[in-house]
């Protein structure tokens, strides 16, 4: 069991003063059997009210609506404070069902329609190059299903160097394998197209990761795989690891553009932005 303190701070600065529209934002820690939320605080300078929903994945999601008629200002600042308890084991056991231990396997009908978009494959493949070096992890046929994640998992890493990128937005599967290098976001993706193309059900997983060695750092990207038996089970491709004893989920999603930390507008031309800051910091609290 350990607690961890998350601040996480958005600040947007504008050339000349603007009027703020809408802002989503997913910043709330995902609660589960192996995380709880402790506290929360969200405070927007200028202020604003929230307003919570959750989305079709179950994420919760706030929306931050700012007075028309306030001032028009020169930058908006967001802050959240969350403190959460988390018990991921650092060496998990997953309880695969017999029908899935070895690939290739058969989801159920229910689960086939259930688990839906996120069994096909968002980006094209029209030369099959993604589905053929996915396959290249296949080690026989049947192969254990749990080894075979494994492996293309650590196959990620082993292809792709990580590279921060600034700019928005994640390369497609092909453009990483290509390039050899990758943000977190592009890995996970490869990770998870990768898996869809075989057949597996995966979404990308948005939050962040404790770093004892970095506690000041940014949010980060992962993926998660549907195994009948073990439910969900949590891929680092960026750091080639399995299970999220020191990663801190807010958001799931088929795509990650789906659940960006903080997306809103403004009244005002595309000259007005000035620039965004982020900042980060994951630390353990008592």
């Amino acid at each position: 069991m350990a607690f961890f303190r998350i601040s996480h701070r958005t600040q947007y600065h504008y050339n000349q003063p603007v009027r703020l529209g809408p802002h989503r934002l997913v910043l709330r820690p995902r609660e589960s059997h192996e995380l709880r939320l402790v506290s929360l605080d969200i405070v927007t300078t200028p202020v604003c009210s929230l307003s919570w929903a959750g989305d079709v994945f179950g994420n919760a999601i706030a929306t931050a609506a700012f007075d028309p008629q306030a001032e028009r200002t020169d930058s908006l600042l967001i802050e959240s404070i969350a403190e959460v308890e988390l018990t991921s084991d650092a060496w998990p056991v997953f309880p695969i069902a017999a029908s899935a231990a070895a690939f290739p396997f058969r989801y159920s009908a229910d689960e086939r329609a259930d688990l839906g978009a996120l069994r096909e494959p968002q980006y094209l493949d029209t030369m099959q190059r993604l589905k053929g070096w996915a396959r290249g992890f296949v080690r026989g046929n049947p192969t254990d299903t749990l080894s075979l994640l494994k492996d293309l998992n650590a196959g990620v890493s082993a292809a792709v160097s990580y590279q921060a990128r600034e700019d928005e937005g994640t390369q497609s599967p092909s453009y990483t394998l290509d390039a050899g290098r990758g943000s977190c976001r592009d890995m996970a993706v490869l990770f998870a197209e990768g898996c869809r193309a075989l057949g597996f059900a995966a979404r990308i997983v948005s939050g962040y990761l404790y770093n004892p060695n970095n506690p000041m750092g940014t949010t980060h990207a992962w993926a998660e795989v549907f195994v009948p038996g073990a439910g969900w089970i949590t891929f680092d491709p960026t750091n080639r690891q399995m299970g999220g004893f020191n990663l801190i989920p807010v958001a799931v999603a088929r795509d990650l553009s789906q659940v960006m930390p903080v997306s809103g507008n403004y009244i005002g031309t595309s000259s007005d932005m000035a620039r965004l800051t982020v900042a980060v910091e994951v630390t353990p609290h008592d």
